[in-house]
């Protein structure tokens, strides 16, 4: 599969045939046909495309997080915080390094930002943070 691109909307090539290409939007799944000589290939990966068809605050949590204590230190620093790092050390088994390794990597994808709490250096969830972790968590579905 291949990806490509036209009027600036990226696609995942389905089928190619002589004077046209069924293309899918991998955000919405609809399918369609598109000219060839209008479409461009983009050599992104088509699995990374594929993977736009989740939202972006959603797809940044999973990609960030790489194992459960990492989530559950989100979940609970967006349930409860913001935490000063002193909270976080006195509530949670992380140790100091922990904590900085495990946040910095939060901070690096824009997850969780440095925060005052109560005169101390803390961290505080995104909004980006916390819409991925409501989707996952299924807060404000139609359910």
């Amino acid at each position: 599969m291949r990806t490509v691109e036209h009027d600036g909307d990226r696609y995942l090539l389905v089928k190619q045939s002589g004077e046209s290409s069924r293309v899918r939007d991998p955000e919405t799944g609809e399918e369609r046909y598109l000219p060839n000589d209008e479409l461009t290939a983009t050599g992104d990966s088509p699995l990374a495309v594929a993977a736009r068809a989740v939202p972006e605050p959603t797809r940044r949590v999973l990609t960030a997080v790489h194992s459960e204590r990492t989530l559950g230190a989100l979940l609970e620093l967006d349930e409860r915080g913001p935490l000063s790092v002193r909270e976080i050390l006195g509530s949670y088994d992380l140790c100091e390094s922990d904590v900085h390794g495990t946040f910095a990597e939060l901070r690096a994808a824009g997850l969780v930002e440095e925060a005052d709490v109560a005169g101390e250096r803390g961290y505080a969830t995104t909004d980006l943070a916390s819409e991925g972790l409501d989707a996952l968590r299924g807060d404000g579905s139609d359910d």
